[in-house]
């Protein structure tokens, strides 16, 4: 979606350009601002065809990973109980 983004922001700068031309009142910049608007209204749809045709076109060649040595880990070992220990009973009051 990086070109339908793109088209979105000069959209969405020509739109603050118009608002600070309207609240400035300068006359001189309200074809710059429009203009803006227009190329990203214009460009939105250009955009996300080019995006769609991105996402569906398949990869010429699939990237090679290199084979990976499987390394095994050995089992841990099993703890053992200590003899003298009691076991865990409850605590009385």
């Amino acid at each position: 979606m990086r070109y339908t983004k793109t088209a979105l922001l000069m959209f969405g700068a020509g739109l603050m350009l118009a608002l600070v031309v309207v609240a400035a009142e300068l006359d001189r910049l309200e074809r710059i601002a429009s203009a803006a608007m227009a190329l990203g209204i214009a460009a939105i749809p250009i955009g996300m065809a080019i995006d769609w045709r991105l996402a569906t076109r398949a990869p010429a060649h699939p990237p090679r990973r290199p084979a990976k040595s499987r390394s095994r880990k050995p089992a841990p070992a099993a703890r053992r109980r200590d003899p003298s220990r009691k076991p865990a009973g409850r605590k009385r009051r």
